[in-house]
C-alpha cells in the first residue's frame, strides 16, 4: 500500500489537472502566431524592398535574426515555463509578438525594422511550438502523444490559411497597413486566448527533488560542442531550404507564399 501510495504522489494525475480550454486554444494560435509571424514576411518581402528601397539580403537578415534570437532565448524562456507554467509566458510573449508586428510595419529605416525583428524572435521563443509542447507535455502527462499531434498539425495549416491571407491584403493595402491589420488580428486571437485558457495550475513535474542526475546531464548536454553544432545545423538547413524554395519562387513567376508548402 506504501508502494502505492508514494507512486499515486510521484505521478500527478494529468487527467485532473488539464483544463479543456488548452487544446482548442493552443490550436487557435500557433495557427495564428505562425501564419502572420512567421508566414507573412516571405509573401510582404517583395513589397518590402520595393517600397523602401532595402535590399533582399538586408530585409531576408532581419528575418534571419529573429530565428537566431528565438534559439537563443529559447532555454531561459523554457525554464521560466517550467516553473511557472506557460501562462505568464505565452501570454507576454503574444503581447511582445503584437509590438514586434507593429513595430515591423512603422519601422521608418532599416535599425528599426532589426530590432522589430530582434523582439518578434523573442516572442517566437515565447509562443511557438516549443512552449506550446512543453504545456500540453505537463498537463497531458501520458496521454500527451494524440494532443501534440493535433496542435502540430494545427500549426501546420498556418501558411495554408494566412499565406493567401496576406497576399489578398497586399493586393489592397501598402506592406505596412497589411502587417498593421495582421498585427490586430493578432492580438486580438492570441493574448486572450493565452491569458484565458492557460490558467489553470500548473502540475508538478514528474521529476523528483532527490533525482538531479537527469536535470544535470541535460543542462550538461546542452553546452556540448555537438548540441551546438547540430542546432545551428538544423538552424541553417531550415533557412536554406526557405531560401532555395524563396528563389525559386521569384525565379518562375509564383507567388511567394507558394514556395512555403
Amino acid at each position: 500500500m506504501t508502494n502505492l501510495h508514494a507512486s499515486g504522489a510521484a505521478e500527478p494525475d494529468h487527467r485532473s489537472s488539464r483544463p479543456r480550454a488548452v487544446l482548442p486554444a493552443l490550436c487557435a494560435t500557433q495557427i495564428t502566431s505562425w501564419g502572420i509571424v512567421y508566414y507573412a514576411f516571405p509573401v510582404l518581402n517583395v513589397h518590402i524592398t520595393a517600397d523602401t528601397g532595402w535590399s533582399t539580403t538586408a530585409t531576408t537578415g532581419a528575418f534571419s535574426l529573429a530565428l537566431v534570437i528565438s534559439a537563443a532565448t529559447g532555454i531561459p524562456i523554457g525554464r521560466a515555463l517550467d516553473r511557472r507554467g506557460p501562462h505568464k509566458v505565452m501570454t507576454y510573449g503574444s503581447i511582445l509578438a503584437v509590438a514586434a508586428v507593429f513595430g515591423i510595419a512603422a519601422a521608418p529605416n532599416l535599425a528599426i525594422f532589426y530590432a522589430a525583428w530582434l523582439l518578434a524572435g523573442i516572442a517566437i521563443a515565447a509562443t511557438f511550438y516549443q512552449p506550446a509542447f512543453a504545456a500540453v507535455t505537463r498537463w497531458w502527462g501520458p496521454h500527451r502523444v494524440r494532443a501534440l499531434t493535433v496542435v502540430t498539425l494545427a500549426g501546420g495549416l498556418a501558411s495554408t490559411v494566412f499565406a493567401p491571407i496576406t497576399a489578398a491584403l497586399a493586393d489592397h493595402f501598402s506592406w505596412r497597413t497589411t502587417y498593421a491589420i495582421l498585427a490586430v488580428v493578432l492580438a486580438l486571437i492570441t493574448i486572450p486566448a493565452h491569458a484565458l485558457a492557460l490558467r489553470a495550475p500548473w502540475p508538478p513535474s514528474a521529476q523528483q527533488p532527490g533525482h538531479t542526475g537527469v536535470a544535470s546531464k541535460s543542462d550538461t548536454v546542452a553546452r556540448t560542442r555537438p548540441f551546438s553544432l547540430l542546432t545551428t545545423s538544423c538552424m541553417v538547413s531550415v533557412w536554406a531550404s526557405w531560401r532555395a524554395g524563396w528563389c525559386f519562387s521569384r525565379c518562375c513567376g509564383w507567388p511567394g507564399w507558394l514556395s512555403m508548402g
